[in-house]
């Protein structure tokens, strides 16, 4: 793909001595991309590897919104050739080490999904003081179609929770006072670089989580409802791939016979045996229908490329969903999911 001109751009920039950002998202739209698949990830990193940049924090562990900068990529010269040597990465979870000699740079990637990445904490909270009414906390949370709000002395200073759930244990409790901090609960607070399922755990049981950046300012606040919001739209491109899938199975093993379907099993696998139309690899359904000869024998009065080609589109997202992203999946390929589900399913009524 080669270094989008806004990479050069930034490149210049740094050899120029200038700083240089740009937000996660200004970085995707570079190379024509809206989230952080797999494929847009290698891509980015062999551009910025061509022009020998990193950027700091590295951009495929930041909120999307967040901005990167873009840096000469450094040689860390402190690993010897002595076992054991160990070297500090703390503010790149990407970079080039020399390692011992003849083996050549090692590259260090942050593998984890942090809850960094999610909107909700990445958005300052709507907060109250300890010495706030309890009439002007609820106010806030019914405004705001809030369960529970932080009680703080600044962006920095977390004093405790106050929810539906604090105020009614104390109520019932008969507690009488008109102060916040006499209803609040201890707060749960994790760290912005903590893994999102580390997080999930917490919220389950706590119903949210205060999210704490690396400047110690709570930068936003993560709740069940924040939570279940982003698998529901992960489940759903699961769903949708799982109902095309199996539409699929059911035209093409109604359309073939065994041997058939044998003969468009990928010939790079041999080890593996296919007996029925579901030990087969999406790939291969689509090699078996781009055949004139098999298409034919499909029985579907439709442009077969034009068919094909949706179903070559559908492959690709599917490998990106199968590599879980908290980013928002690009609506375009959610629509083109939906679209051949439902017609797909209309194919089976009519065949059925």
């Amino acid at each position: 793909m080669g270094i989008p001109q806004k990479l050069e751009e930034m490149s210049k920039r740094v050899q120029a001595g200038e700083q240089a950002t740009a937000t996660v998202r200004e970085l995707l739209s570079w190379f024509g991309a809206y989230r952080r698949s797999w494929r847009n990830v290698n891509a980015i990193r062999e551009a910025l590897e061509e022009a020998d940049l990193i950027t700091s924090p590295d951009f495929e562990g930041e909120y999307i919104d967040a901005s990167v900068i873009f840096q000469v990529k450094q040689t860390v010269d402190t690993v010897s050739a002595t076992a054991g040597n160990e070297v500090s990465v703390k503010d790149h979870l990407h970079v080039s080490l020399h390692g011992p000699a003849g083996q050549g740079p090692v590259e260090l990637r942050d593998p984890a999904h942090r809850i960094s990445r999610l909107v909700s904490a990445n958005r300052p909270p709507v907060s109250v003081n300890p010495d706030a009414t309890v009439e002007e906390a609820i106010t806030l949370m019914l405004r705001h179609d809030y369960s529970q709000l932080p009680v703080m002395q600044s962006n920095r200073e977390l004093k405790g929770i106050f929810s539906w759930k604090s105020l009614g244990s104390r109520l019932a409790m008969g507690r009488s006072s008109t102060r916040v901090a006499d209803f609040m609960e201890t707060p749960q607070e994790i760290s912005s670089e903590r893994s999102l399922f580390e997080a999930v755990q917490i919220i389950a049981e706590h119903d949210c989580v205060v999210v704490r950046s690396a400047d110690r300012t709570i930068s936003g606040i993560v709740t069940a409802y924040d939570i279940s919001e982003q698998f529901r739209q992960l489940a759903e491109s699961f769903l949708l791939l799982g109902d095309i899938e199996n539409h699929i199975r059911y035209l093409i093993g109604n359309a073939f016979t065994l041997t058939e379907l044998q003969e468009a099993k990928d010939p790079s696998d041999q080890d593996r045996s296919i007996t029925d139309v579901s030990d087969m690899t999406f790939g291969e359904y689509i090699r078996l229908l781009q055949n004139q000869e098999n298409w034919a024998k499909f029985n579907m009065k439709i442009d077969r490329k034009t068919f094909t080609g949706w179903l070559e589109g559908i492959r690709d997202i599917r490998n990106d969903v199968m590599h879980f992203d908290p980013d928002p999946m690009d609506p375009a390929d959610l629509n083109l999911l939906r679209d051949i589900a439902r017609f797909l399913d209309r194919c089976q009524q009519l065949t059925s």
